[in-house]
Protein backbone atom coordinates (compact mmCIF):
# COMPACT_ATOMS: atom_id res chain seq x y z
CA UNK A 1 0.00 0.00 0.00
CA UNK A 2 1.11 3.52 -0.70
CA UNK A 3 1.37 6.15 2.01
CA UNK A 4 -0.60 9.00 0.40
CA UNK A 5 -3.91 8.24 2.10
CA UNK A 6 -2.21 7.79 5.47
CA UNK A 7 -0.49 11.17 5.12
CA UNK A 8 -3.63 12.95 3.93
CA UNK A 9 -5.80 11.48 6.67
CA UNK A 10 -3.24 12.30 9.38
CA UNK A 11 -2.81 15.86 8.11
CA UNK A 12 -6.60 16.33 8.08
CA UNK A 13 -7.03 15.00 11.61
CA UNK A 14 -4.28 17.24 12.96
CA UNK A 15 -5.79 20.27 11.21
CA UNK A 16 -9.17 19.50 12.74
CA UNK A 17 -7.58 19.12 16.20
CA UNK A 18 -6.08 22.61 15.94
CA UNK A 19 -9.38 24.01 14.69
CA UNK A 20 -11.31 22.50 17.61
CA UNK A 21 -8.77 23.88 20.09
CA UNK A 22 -8.99 27.43 18.76
CA UNK A 23 -12.80 27.32 18.87
CA UNK A 24 -12.52 26.85 22.66
CA UNK A 25 -11.42 30.48 22.89
CA UNK A 26 -14.64 32.45 23.07
CA UNK A 27 -14.56 36.09 22.05
CA UNK A 28 -14.78 38.36 25.12
CA UNK A 29 -17.72 40.72 25.43
CA UNK A 30 -15.65 43.74 26.54
CA UNK A 31 -13.83 46.08 24.20
CA UNK A 32 -10.75 46.90 26.24
CA UNK A 33 -7.62 44.83 26.81
CA UNK A 34 -8.79 43.92 30.33
CA UNK A 35 -11.57 41.87 28.68
CA UNK A 36 -8.86 39.49 27.45
CA UNK A 37 -7.61 38.67 30.96
CA UNK A 38 -10.18 35.89 31.65
CA UNK A 39 -9.22 34.03 28.46
CA UNK A 40 -5.46 34.29 29.04
CA UNK A 41 -5.20 30.80 30.65
CA UNK A 42 -7.23 29.36 27.78
CA UNK A 43 -4.94 31.07 25.26
CA UNK A 44 -1.77 29.87 27.01
CA UNK A 45 -3.00 26.25 27.17
CA UNK A 46 -3.99 26.55 23.48
CA UNK A 47 -0.54 27.91 22.63
CA UNK A 48 1.25 25.02 24.33
CA UNK A 49 -1.02 22.42 22.72
CA UNK A 50 -0.68 24.12 19.32
CA UNK A 51 3.09 23.83 19.65
CA UNK A 52 2.76 20.15 20.56
CA UNK A 53 0.47 19.40 17.60
CA UNK A 54 2.91 21.29 15.36
CA UNK A 55 5.81 19.22 16.68
CA UNK A 56 3.90 15.97 16.11
CA UNK A 57 2.84 17.06 12.62
CA UNK A 58 6.39 18.05 11.69
CA UNK A 59 7.99 14.86 13.02
CA UNK A 60 5.21 12.68 11.59
CA UNK A 61 5.72 14.33 8.20
CA UNK A 62 9.46 13.64 8.28
CA UNK A 63 9.00 10.11 9.55
CA UNK A 64 6.58 9.23 6.75
CA UNK A 65 9.19 10.30 4.18
CA UNK A 66 11.10 7.18 5.20
CA UNK A 67 8.19 4.81 4.57
CA UNK A 68 8.28 2.73 1.41
CA UNK A 69 5.09 0.80 2.00
CA UNK A 70 2.30 1.03 4.54
CA UNK A 71 1.21 -2.12 6.37
CA UNK A 72 -1.88 -2.79 8.43
CA UNK A 73 0.23 -2.53 11.58
CA UNK A 74 1.44 0.92 10.55
CA UNK A 75 -2.15 2.01 9.84
CA UNK A 76 -3.32 0.89 13.29
CA UNK A 77 -0.30 2.40 15.03
CA UNK A 78 -1.00 5.68 13.24
CA UNK A 79 -4.66 5.59 14.31
CA UNK A 80 -3.51 4.92 17.87
CA UNK A 81 -1.36 8.07 17.75
CA UNK A 82 -4.20 10.12 16.25
CA UNK A 83 -6.55 8.93 19.00
CA UNK A 84 -4.33 10.40 21.73
CA UNK A 85 -3.74 13.57 19.74
CA UNK A 86 -7.50 13.94 19.26
CA UNK A 87 -7.84 14.25 23.05
CA UNK A 88 -5.68 17.40 23.08
CA UNK A 89 -8.67 19.75 22.60
CA UNK A 90 -10.42 18.25 25.63
CA UNK A 91 -7.46 18.37 28.01
CA UNK A 92 -6.36 21.75 26.66
CA UNK A 93 -9.80 23.20 27.34
CA UNK A 94 -9.98 21.62 30.78
CA UNK A 95 -6.59 23.03 31.79
CA UNK A 96 -7.40 26.46 30.35
CA UNK A 97 -10.82 26.75 31.99
CA UNK A 98 -9.55 25.58 35.37
CA UNK A 99 -6.39 27.67 35.67
CA UNK A 100 -3.78 25.01 36.37
CA UNK A 101 -5.76 22.90 38.83
CA UNK A 102 -4.07 19.58 39.71
CA UNK A 103 -6.45 17.07 38.10
CA UNK A 104 -6.60 18.82 34.69
CA UNK A 105 -2.81 19.29 34.71
CA UNK A 106 -2.28 15.62 35.57
CA UNK A 107 -4.66 14.44 32.84
CA UNK A 108 -2.92 16.75 30.36
CA UNK A 109 0.31 14.96 31.23
CA UNK A 110 -1.28 11.52 30.88
CA UNK A 111 -2.46 12.42 27.37
CA UNK A 112 0.99 13.81 26.49
CA UNK A 113 2.60 10.62 27.82
CA UNK A 114 0.27 8.30 25.92
CA UNK A 115 0.68 10.32 22.70
CA UNK A 116 4.46 10.05 23.06
CA UNK A 117 4.24 6.29 23.61
CA UNK A 118 1.90 5.96 20.61
CA UNK A 119 4.37 7.91 18.46
CA UNK A 120 7.14 5.59 19.62
CA UNK A 121 4.94 2.59 18.77
CA UNK A 122 4.32 3.99 15.26
CA UNK A 123 8.05 4.56 14.83
CA UNK A 124 8.78 0.97 15.90
CA UNK A 125 6.07 -0.38 13.55
CA UNK A 126 7.66 1.45 10.63
CA UNK A 127 11.13 0.20 11.54
CA UNK A 128 9.86 -3.40 11.89
CA UNK A 129 8.18 -3.12 8.50
CA UNK A 130 11.11 -1.47 6.72
CA UNK A 131 13.90 -3.41 8.46
CA UNK A 132 16.51 -2.79 11.14
CA UNK A 133 18.83 -1.24 8.53
CA UNK A 134 16.09 1.08 7.23
CA UNK A 135 16.51 4.80 6.80
CA UNK A 136 14.30 5.52 9.82
CA UNK A 137 16.20 3.10 12.06
CA UNK A 138 19.48 4.75 11.08
CA UNK A 139 18.06 8.27 11.49
CA UNK A 140 16.47 7.64 14.89
CA UNK A 141 19.55 6.02 16.36
CA UNK A 142 19.51 6.08 20.17
CA UNK A 143 16.69 8.68 20.22
CA UNK A 144 17.63 10.42 23.46
CA UNK A 145 14.83 13.03 23.27
CA UNK A 146 12.32 10.28 22.53
CA UNK A 147 13.36 8.45 25.70
CA UNK A 148 13.60 11.50 27.98
CA UNK A 149 10.20 12.94 27.02
CA UNK A 150 8.02 10.12 28.45
CA UNK A 151 10.07 10.16 31.66
CA UNK A 152 9.43 13.90 32.08
CA UNK A 153 5.71 13.47 31.30
CA UNK A 154 5.42 10.60 33.79
CA UNK A 155 7.18 12.75 36.41
CA UNK A 156 4.91 15.72 35.73
CA UNK A 157 1.68 13.76 36.28
CA UNK A 158 2.05 13.19 40.07
CA UNK A 159 3.87 16.52 40.36
CA UNK A 160 0.66 18.23 39.20
CA UNK A 161 -0.85 17.43 42.61
CA UNK A 162 2.08 18.96 44.46
CA UNK A 163 2.81 21.92 42.19
CA UNK A 164 0.77 22.43 39.02
CA UNK A 165 3.18 25.20 38.00
CA UNK A 166 6.15 22.82 38.12
CA UNK A 167 4.17 20.29 36.15
CA UNK A 168 3.38 22.94 33.53
CA UNK A 169 7.07 23.83 33.50
CA UNK A 170 8.01 20.25 32.62
CA UNK A 171 5.47 20.23 29.77
CA UNK A 172 7.01 23.45 28.46
CA UNK A 173 10.56 22.07 28.79
CA UNK A 174 9.66 19.02 26.70
CA UNK A 175 7.98 21.21 24.07
CA UNK A 176 11.06 23.44 23.90
CA UNK A 177 13.27 20.38 23.67
CA UNK A 178 11.34 19.22 20.58
CA UNK A 179 10.88 22.71 19.16
CA UNK A 180 14.56 22.68 18.34
CA UNK A 181 14.38 21.11 14.88
CA UNK A 182 15.30 17.45 14.77
CA UNK A 183 17.28 17.08 11.57
CA UNK A 184 18.14 13.38 11.86
CA UNK A 185 15.70 12.23 9.17
CA UNK A 186 16.49 15.18 6.89
CA UNK A 187 20.21 14.40 7.15
CA UNK A 188 19.56 10.73 6.42
CA UNK A 189 17.46 11.62 3.37
CA UNK A 190 20.13 14.02 2.09
CA UNK A 191 22.93 11.47 2.33
CA UNK A 192 21.58 9.86 -0.79
CA UNK A 193 19.35 7.21 0.71
CA UNK A 194 16.11 8.21 -0.99
CA UNK A 195 12.92 6.35 -0.27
Amino acid sequence: MGKNRLEAFSDGVMAIIITIMVLEMKVPTGTDLAALKPILPIFLSYLLSYVYIGIYWNNHHHMLHTVRQVTGTILWANLHLLFWLSLFPFVTGWVGHNHLEPAPMALYGVVLLLAALAYFQLQRAIIRSQGADSLLAKAVGRDIKGKISPILYASAVPLAYLSPWCSAGLYIVVALMWLIPDRRIERALMTGEHV
